[in-house]
């Protein structure tokens, strides 16, 4: 019988998956097998121990802290609280639409939630940054290094990845 403390770790990697919009079997093929559909299940019932590694593992698979799933009465840092991002968007339209369309599609999106048409400078929650990793299929960190180099983020960005701000 699975203890309250696994079904509160379970419940948390469930709401993270579920948020990320993917099934077991979702997680199966964006892994590429690598976290099977039944394991994964297994660990959000609370029906198998989930170790230190594989933990962190998984955490990074969805792009979060491994704090965020761990059970405590300790409130996680909002993401809210973190410095803003500031995507260069005259940077981004210079480069090749097969290397930005996935962030020109994002950041366009933001633009009309914001009525936001300045076309110089967006500035993007840590939260928004996560939801591009995830298109990507890169994590935050990895993501927020290459928008360095293409030069859509300056260097500072580096010191406020969402791994820094948590």
């Amino acid at each position: 019988m699975p203890s309250e403390y696994a079904k509160t770790l379970g419940a948390r990697l469930r709401a993270i998956r579920t948020q990320q919009g993917l099934s077991l079997h979702g997680v199966e093929e964006k892994s590429r097998g690598r976290w099977k559909a039944v394991v994964v299940g297994s660990y959000e019932r609370g029906d198998r121990s989930v170790t230190v590694q594989k933990l962190a593992e998984l955490a990074e698979f969805y792009g979060v802290p491994v704090s965020e799933l761990l059970p405590g009465d300790a409130a996680p840092t909002p993401i809210a609280s973190a410095p803003k991002l500031v995507i260069d968007l005259e940077r981004m339209n210079q480069l090749p639409k097969e290397k930005i369309g996935p962030l020109a599609r994002y950041v366009a999106t933001i633009q009309a939630q914001r009525g936001d048409y300045n076309g110089r400078v967006l500035s993007v929650r840590h939260e928004d940054l996560r939801s591009l990793a995830v298109i990507y299929d890169k994590s935050p960190t990895d993501l927020t290094e290459e928008l360095i180099s293409w030069g859509v983020l300056d260097a500072d960005a580096r010191s406020n990845s969402i791994e820094s701000s948590f």
